[in-house]
């Protein structure tokens, strides 16, 4: 593979080194202006290669279409698949974690590499694929549940969202978004960082997601406001046909790749005087 110069990056950025299954990461201190850093970090990662990040921005956005296309034809189920959006996320940025990864490492990212991400850590990718898919069947589930009980037969949406937003959807709009704030918080708390630490060091799904948990839960005001920067991008990049995704999609992606490598202390480094719990 080609060489390229070693990727400039902040002083937290040292090649991990593989630790025994099961060891339990030490957490770095996080200032709030943070998750603003992992933007401009991710948004460098995508000047530097834009066409794996266009392939996974196209990826995103068909995503969207497809939603849109199902909302047209039966909401009730685009109300319970959108939780899949959120989910299947992450693992699909592993590819971009992947391009990252290997940015910091001075090498050139590769689109078959990064495609192939899952295949040195496949088994512990499924055990924690297995349960972001438990979790999205459990909010897909109380989705139709609010959805029933809601309403008598099937609602009249006019084919747009904005009908959610009319006085008698109203109640049905802020139940839906309550379910959905306590399901997206559970999954954004154990996936914040645990994709990309499994693709980076030698460690377990539980270990992962576990650190994830602990990493918001001692730094909510941090986390939170990287959780409400990403939902206001997300946002937003759907508004124009879901065109936006096409950039902000892998930028959002290579940021959080940044987020694990700030948050989660090196192997090498790990003395336990960084932890935070």
């Amino acid at each position: 593979m080609s060489q390229v110069s070693p990727h400039p990056s902040a002083a937290y950025d040292r090649p991990a080194i593989a630790a025994p299954a099961g060891s339990v990461p030490a957490l770095r201190p996080l200032p709030l202006s943070a998750p603003f850093r992992w933007l401009l970090m991710g948004w460098r990662d995508f000047n530097e290669c834009p066409a794996i990040g266009l392939f996974y921005g196209t990826a995103f956005m068909a995503m969207g279409w497809l939603l849109l296309s199902v909302f047209h034809h039966a909401p009730a189920y685009t109300l319970a698949l959108s939780a899949g959006f959120l989910l299947l996320g992450p693992c699909l940025c592993l590819g971009l974690y992947q391009a990252s990864r290997a940015l910091h490492q001075g090498e050139t990212p590769d689109l078959g590499r990064s495609l192939l991400a899952w295949e040195t850590r496949t088994g512990q990718l499924a055990i924690f694929g297995f349960v972001l898919l438990i979790l999205e069947m459990l909010w897909g589930r109380a989705s139709l549940i609010v959805f029933a009980v809601s309403f008598d037969g099937m609602p009249d949406f006019k084919g747009s969202l904005l009908a959610l937003l009319e006085r008698e959807n109203l109640e049905f709009a802020l139940t839906y978004l309550s379910v959905a704030a306590v399901f997206g918080g559970l999954i954004f708390s154990v996936s914040a960082v645990s994709i990309p630490m499994l693709l980076d060091r030698d460690t377990d799904a539980v270990t992962a997601g576990l650190t994830s948990l602990r990493l918001v839960l001692s730094q909510p005001l941090v986390m939170l406001l990287w959780a409400l920067l990403l939902m206001v991008l997300v946002t937003l990049a759907m508004l124009p046909w879901f065109a936006g995704l096409l950039v902000v999609a892998p930028v959002l992606g290579h940021a959080s790749w940044h987020a694990y490598r700030e948050a989660v202390l090196p192997e090498a480094e790990d003395d336990g005087s960084a932890d935070l719990d």
